[in-house]
């Protein structure tokens, strides 16, 4: 396969091999090196069409059966884990998967685990007024409060589009808020 893949565009694979899907699930839990869940993992194997669902049940199924991925109970939550067994594996034998499929998982569970950071670090809310809307953003850092910001929509409307937008790249918009602050500096009329 090498060489072949610099021809045709990711979409036009698809992993239909049972071995191949259980060794992609393996690479992706070695690389990503943590716990995950069996719904976060069931999404990103499936949701860009990187594994059909039903492969990757069938895979599932089988690996844990076979005790390639072991099953962890932490704070009464059930995780994947894989085990020495499924780590030799994925080593050993990640070539037999394109290298598309490997960036297309490891993009997707990336971009999962930090929607979920975000959720945790940045809170959103809508609250309706007597006229309008407020729009209050919360950023944390643990359980220290960075920002606690209160914005006015004079409708529902309106309320819903900024906090999609603060929701977009919650990041972003403090440190714009933050360096704005900070270059903030006293108006000086201009008498000429």
């Amino acid at each position: 396969m090498e060489g072949f893949e610099k021809f045709i565009t990711p979409n036009m694979l698809s992993l239909t091999d049972s071995y191949a899907v259980k060794i992609l699930i393996c690479y992706f839990l070695k690389e990503i090196d943590r716990p995950v869940t069996p719904e976060q993992l069931t999404e990103i194997a499936t949701a860009d069409g990187i594994i059909n669902y039903f492969y990757y049940t069938e895979a599932i199924n089988s690996m844990l059966e076979a005790n390639t991925i072991l099953v962890e109970k932490i704070d009464g939550k059930t995780y994947y884990v894989l085990s020495e067994i499924g780590r030799n594996g994925a080593e050993s034998f990640k070539n037999i998967v394109p290298k598309s499929f490997r960036d297309k998982i490891l993009s997707s569970g990336l971009k999962l685990f930090a929607k979920i950071k975000i959720d945790n670090d940045v809170k959103c809310e809508i609250t309706p007024l007597e006229k309008g809307f407020n729009v209050e953003c919360k950023c944390y850092d643990m359980d220290v409060i960075l920002m606690d910001l209160k914005l006015f929509a004079p409708d529902e409307e309106q309320a819903i589009l900024i906090k999609e937008k603060i929701m977009l790249n919650p990041t972003d918009f403090y440190g714009k808020i933050l360096n704005y602050a900070l270059e903030n500096q006293q108006y000086v009329p201009d008498i000429n």
